[in-house]
């Protein structure tokens, strides 16, 4: 015998955690001046049983079912049998994507448990955000060991905002600075030529970068860092560099930063890893 309340009782039904039901009940409830509802939550329904069993325990108590079923013909079985108790039923989700069908010509996938899929991409893009900025500037080697993608090349090749483009797509992104007095880290040697892109970029494009940073710093465009010679003898360290690892290389002279990272997701067809 289930427990009398003294509140209206809505049970809430769903083939995964029914958190967009509760949530639409708790809107809607809160439209009545503090009105209290029960609101008794069964998630991860998938067979009769449990919706015959639901439909008994509301038409007992008087109580509404709100519903989230997207398979079809389990949802049909729900209405129906709710139909023929007396019991009100309310289609939280269902008249949406009747109308979103209707105006796309599109079938829905009908698969229950999407947007906690969705949450799932939130979150492992925060996280490959967070990787971005640990792993930014080769600030720890073992990020290199860690990545989905390791990034080198000479400094103004835009390896941080690609990094962290790519990290917005849901890519650990560790970067890499090559400079001639600056031996690279030893665990670079180690990562898969596959999951390594090598950046440059044309001297004179360099060098052009180099001197419009310097005048952003307020400091004199004939330092060395903008230097043609100083541009020309860290670039050709850089291709030592990447032609010892052996990794793709792709030249940014001319690329924006999403094209760039396309032709690394679509064509060098890099991948997340699993674990």
């Amino acid at each position: 015998m289930q427990l009398i309340s003294k509140h209206p009782i809505v049970y809430v039904v769903s083939d995964s955690v029914g958190e967009t039901a509760e949530l639409v009940v708790k809107a809607a409830a809160s439209q009545f001046n503090h009105l209290n509802i029960d609101i008794r939550r069964i998630p991860y329904v998938e067979d009769e049983e449990t919706i015959e069993e639901v439909v008994t325990l509301a038409q007992e108590v008087n109580a509404i079912i709100a519903f989230t079923l997207v398979v079809p013909d389990k949802k049909q079985y729900l209405v129906d049998l709710a139909m023929k108790a007396g019991v009100t039923t309310v289609d939280i989700i269902g008249p949406m994507i009747g109308k979103i069908q209707d105006i796309t010509k599109k079938e829905p996938r009908y698969e229950p448990g999407l947007v906690h899929k969705l949450d799932e991409d939130y979150f492992r893009k925060v996280e490959a955000i967070e990787f971005a900025v640990k792993y930014d500037d080769a600030r720890d080697p073992q990020g290199v060991l860690k990545a989905d993608l390791v990034l080198i090349g000479v400094s103004r090749t835009s390896k941080t905002p690609l990094s962290m483009y790519l990290a917005h797509k849901g890519y650990k992104v560790a970067n890499i600075p090559l400079v001639p007095e600056v031996a690279p880290p030893e665990e670079l040697f180690k990562v898969s030529r596959t999951r390594c892109v090598g950046l440059v970029i044309t001297p004179d494009k360099l060098n052009e970068i180099r001197k419009e940073r310097l005048k952003s710093l307020g400091l004199t465009a004939k330092s060395n860092y903008a230097r043609l010679e100083r541009i020309l003898e860290e670039l050709d360290y850089a291709e030592s560099i990447m032609k010892r690892v052996g990794c793709p290389v792709i030249n940014v002279s001319n690329k924006a930063i999403e094209e760039t990272a396309n032709y690394i997701i679509e064509d060098l067809k890099i991948e997340r890893r699993t674990v």
